[in-house]
């Protein structure tokens, strides 16, 4: 079995199997995107403010560099910045221990000549960070996170007493005097809390975010898995309709000649082709048979034509034709079933001579055949009555109006569904199968025009059908 058979063959399941890939993946592509950008931000700003911090030492040196050898007025000046910005946790300088007399740069220790703390002047400090700094060119300096400084052999001595939870950061640099010989070593711990909290306010609603796009994508994709589930289910129900339609057309087809045939040879016994039937119960069942034969040649007939209307094949031939040759043929050949009910039925003819329509002869004499006959079947006294007139929208209205047993509201909303019929007391002995309306309605649109329904329980129905005028009449020709 090659890959496209095996593909084709668990359709579903790799359908399943793909959308459920894209449940997994997608979010993890996408979490693994944001926290990129996190951190990528969070980046950009610890570089932005070594570089800030970098500025402000250089600031700090040129305010105290004239005053290196006066440890009085250097103190002065700390204590003045402390004042000025309160971000400052620690401000220091420190002078080399044992400078020698070639004026080496090479320390170990170094004492604190002025401090923000003044417990700490006088102290004597030996750090590796503090000598890694003495040994930068002047006017530069090292600038380190105070978590990083902690992952180091010097961090404890470094941090101090400062919190360790909350972050800072620390700066060392070299000071040289006029000549350009560096004399002491600027440091100062600086506060970071401001620029952390929006940051960490950021990173949460970015998180935040990230959470609801994540479930977004995840009810999104579950959502289209389950369309491919309707998807794959509405495919199925339409081949299944297919197969239906096909064979109801197929059966039609078949059921039409032996029933030409039942009919045939029925209608030639009862009237006496082979012989005078002398038993009259074998001619009551005989016309029995017949009409059986009828109601089931019109079943036949109806199923032929929704399977043509359901599939598109129900040919529309739309011509101008006079209407009152149409509505007189059709009374007369449903006058004998009226006659039979005791019923009128009337032709109510416009007084003055209506203009052609557009339609398809042939079909709406079928419309009429089903709403006639329909009034017919359910009007047990009174009359039937068609009337033919243009309204005001130059439209022809065919009105079948009969005095039956009418309909409620709510039965009026379903009339023209298929296969519904009203069930009462009053419809429970008449036969028919629930298509014809359905089939009427379907036909009229088909003919570009509109059917309409008034009816009162127990006072009678008038159905309305509106048909536009001939195109050469409503173009003005």
């Amino acid at each position: 079995m090659t890959i496209k058979e095996l593909i084709v063959k668990n359709k579903e399941s790799f359908q399943l199997g793909y959308g459920l890939l894209l449940i997994i993946l997608i979010p993890i592509l996408i979490t693994v995107n944001v926290n990129s950008v996190i951190e990528k931000y969070s980046n950009n700003i610890d570089k932005s403010l070594q570089k800030q911090l970098l500025t402000v030492g250089r600031s700090v040196y040129a305010l105290v560099r004239d005053d290196l050898s006066d440890q009085a007025e250097l103190q002065k000046k700390i204590d003045a910045l402390s004042k000025r910005n309160s971000e400052f946790q620690s401000i220091e300088v420190l002078t080399p221990e044992a400078l020698t007399q070639e004026g080496s740069d090479s320390n170990e220790s170094f004492k604190v000549t002025a401090s923000l703390n003044r417990a700490e002047v006088g102290k004597v400090i030996d750090l590796y960070y503090y000598n890694l700094a003495w040994g930068l060119k002047d006017n530069d300096g090292l600038a380190t996170s105070s978590f990083q400084v902690l992952a180091t052999k010097d961090g404890e001595a470094l941090v101090g007493d400062l919190s360790r939870n909350e972050r800072f950061w620390i700066l060392a640099m070299p000071m040289s005097d006029a000549s350009g010989k560096k004399q002491a070593l600027l440091t100062f711990k600086t506060s970071s809390k401001i620029i952390d909290d929006l940051e960490s306010e950021n990173r949460n609603s970015a998180m935040f975010w990230l959470i609801i796009t994540v479930i977004t994508t995840i009810t999104f994709l579950s959502i289209n898995i389950r369309l491919w589930d309707y998807a794959l289910l509405y495919n199925k129900i339409k081949e299944v309709d297919q197969m239906k339609d096909e064979f109801i057309s197929m059966a039609s087809h078949e059921l039409r000649t032996p029933l030409s045939s039942i009919k045939g040879y029925v209608s030639l016994v009862l009237e006496g082709t082979f012989g005078k039937i002398a038993n009259p119960e074998m001619e009551r069942s005989l016309i029995r048979v017949m009409a059986s034969t009828k109601r089931l040649e019109e079943l036949v007939e109806d199923l032929l034509s929704v399977s043509r209307i359901e599939q598109g094949r129900l040919d529309v031939e739309l011509s101008d034709v006079k209407i009152e040759p149409i509505v007189e043929e059709i009374n007369g050949q449903l006058k004998i079933s009226a006659d039979a009910k005791n019923l009128a039925l009337i032709y109510q003819r416009p007084p003055q001579e209506l203009p052609p329509i557009q339609c398809d002869p042939e079909r709406l004499k079928q419309v009429l055949v089903n709403l006639v006959g329909n009034s017919i079947k359910y009007t047990e006294k009174g009359s039937v009555t068609v009337s033919t007139e243009m309204n005001k929208d130059n439209k022809l209205e065919i009105r079948v109006k009969d005095t039956g047993i009418g309909m409620s509201a709510e039965e009026q909303k379903r009339l023209f569904e298929k296969f519904y019929r009203i069930k009462n007391e009053n419809t429970e002995k008449i036969v028919g199968t629930g298509l014809g309306l359905w089939i009427t309605k379907q036909i009229v649109e088909l003919m570009n025009g509109k059917i309409y329904i008034e009816s009162m329980k127990g006072a009678g129905t008038q159905f309305t059908v509106v048909l536009d005028p001939a195109k050469s009449r409503s173009s003005g020709k």
